[in-house]
């Protein structure tokens, strides 16, 4: 996607009805970003030139003997005897020797990697069967005129369990739904992109990137506490909050903003024959199969109900009897993978898309066949994860930036606001979640830890950032198909109307959403999830 799509066309037909030319500051800016998004090679690329990197970088600062004082308390797990920690050098024989041993237990032994796959094969028998796909359109489509707006964008956050499913789905039936009510089918898709993009990480249930961003968290984390657990459970009471707050700030957007700021749709703009559009409601026997799959949902939850609810349960810690740290808990993501299988075999068996075993394997293979790419950029991300950690350069900038930050009075609640507005920032050229944050997080979660903050509040305070920009960055692997679907409504569309169209969603997002995490956190004292701790106090 070449630059020029956001400053051509330098008449307003392009643009939306009475709103200013899309040129200017604004386009610039724009091209800006692109141009520098461009810049960066591809993210398994970006990873194997990290890795090398660290490597070079490690032997430049292990002979300049680069070394801080470890600010540990005596005795701590981890901790020198001399209270030194030492840039370790991986460029000599004894580097050599433990990446080329290290090569495949890294890979093996990366955290989000058995977690993020083994969820995925629960979540793709409720994807392939169509259950999924049944219950955003029957949310969307069963909803009033009234409350469509919200109904839509709280589908969009929802969907996010399913990966894509939102993107291909509900994105362009909400253009879909808003044209047949007589209002702007863009808006109907901004509302949409706000609650699929902007709200990634919100959800009512957890999901594949739960486990994906805890086991970097986790790993971040121990390099000051080696012994440090991130379950995937961590963040799960605040972006089960988030999910309402973001449904409500898309919608205010969507109808105060966005919305008057499009003005009346005229169908001669579209490059398609909206008279052709027909929105697929969900047929009786799908409802049923809904409905089934409903109780089999319900069902699952009892029985797994029954082994943590009683002060007796079998899944309770089996030492002090409590749910943090408990094995429900370590085990969640085997609880993602069954409340999805079962309820989606039951669904597909009822709706007649899965017939017998053979089925729910086709789907689960489909699944994995998809992700070749995740596997491969895994690899590489985990050496880079691994020769972070060998050199102790996580550490020694973690230190370093602490005391910087601590020089400079920005060690208390507020440098949360800071953070936020970074990861934003630097989501807009680096937009994989996952990606961002294995790079950040080694450096970030340390330093956070050290002026008294604890991994899973980093963590949530990182995925508000990773979230808000993501309409808005050029770099989204799904921004392409978005500007596609637009382009259906309005043939003469370029990129720039997109984003800012988008853009007031974002400023929003980024605005109430961090005030919401300050109360929720800071004012209401409330953890970001069960057993998740607020503060960070090492124990020697």
């Amino acid at each position: 996607m070449s630059s020029s799509s956001s400053s051509s066309n330098p008449s307003n037909s392009n643009l939306p009805n009475g709103s200013p030319q899309n040129s200017g500051w604004f386009s610039r800016f724009l091209s800006g970003v692109e141009w520098l998004g461009n810049l960066l090679p591809h993210p398994i690329t970006l990873f194997a030139s990290l890795a090398l990197f660290i490597v070079v970088l490690s032997g430049i600062l292990g002979y300049f003997d680069v070394s801080v004082a470890d600010p540990r308390p005596i005795g701590s797990k981890g901790r020198e005897a001399d209270g030194i920690i030492e840039v370790i050098s991986l460029m000599n024989a004894e580097g050599l020797q433990r990446i080329v041993t290290g090569l495949v237990t890294n890979f093996t032994g990366f955290a989000p990697l058995g977690t993020v796959l083994v969820a995925l094969l629960g979540v793709s028998v409720a994807e392939h069967s169509g259950l999924l796909s049944t219950v955003m359109r029957s949310m969307v489509m069963n909803a009033s005129k009234q409350v469509v707006t919200v109904v839509i964008v709280f589908a969009g956050v929802v969907s996010n369990t399913a990966s894509e499913l939102g993107y291909v789905v509900l994105i362009p039936l909400a253009a879909m739904i808003f044209h047949s009510l007589g209002r702007h089918p863009l808006a109907g898709l901004a509302a949409a992109f706000a609650g699929v993009s902007a709200g990634y990480s919100a959800n009512l249930l957890l999901g594949t990137v739960d486990p994906l961003l805890a086991g970097i968290t986790q790993d971040a984390s121990r390099m000051i506490d080696p012994e440090y657990v991130v379950g995937p459970e961590v963040n799960w009471y605040f972006m089960f909050v988030s999910t309402f707050a973001v449904a409500i700030m898309g919608a205010f957007v969507t109808e105060k903003i966005v919305e008057p700021r499009l003005g009346v749709y005229d169908p001669s703009e579209a490059a398609i024959d909206l008279g052709k559009q027909q929105m697929d409601v969900p047929t009786s026997q799908e409802i049923k199969a809904m409905k089934w799959a409903g109780v089999a949902f319900v069902a699952v939850c009892a029985v797994l109900a029954l082994t943590i609810v009683p002060e007796n349960g079998i899944l309770r810690h089996p030492e002090t009897g409590e749910v943090a740290g408990s094995p429900f808990l370590k085990g969640i993501v085997a609880f993602i993978f069954i409340t999805f299988a079962i309820p989606g075999f039951v669904y597909g068996r009822i709706a007649g898309t899965m017939k017998n075993d053979r089925d729910v394997i086709d789907a689960m293979a489909k699944s994995m066949s998809s992700m070749g790419l995740y596997i491969t950029l895994v690899f590489f991300a985990a050496q880079f994860v691994a020769f972070f950690k060998w050199t102790n350069l996580g550490t020694v900038l973690a230190v370093k930036g602490a005391a910087f930050l601590q020089a400079t009075g920005l060690d208390g609640p507020e440098v949360f606001l800071l953070f936020i507005l970074m990861c934003g920032i630097v989501n807009l050229s680096l937009g994989s979640a996952s990606a961002q944050w294995a790079v950040t997080a080694p450096i970030f979660v340390p330093m956070l830890m050290l002026i008294g903050f604890a991994p899973e509040l980093i963590q949530a305070a990182y995925r508000i950032g990773d979230s808000v920009t993501n309409v808005i960055s050029p770099m989204m692997s799904y921004f392409g198909l978005i500007l596609a679907i637009a382009a259906r409504y309005k043939k003469d569309l370029g990129m720039g109307t997109l984003i800012a169209t988008m853009l007031p969603y974002t400023l929003t997002f980024i605005v109430g959403w961090s005030i919401l995490f300050y109360t929720w956190v800071f004012l209401f004292g409330l953890p970001v999830g069960p057993g998740a701790a607020t503060y960070y106090n090492p124990v020697p």
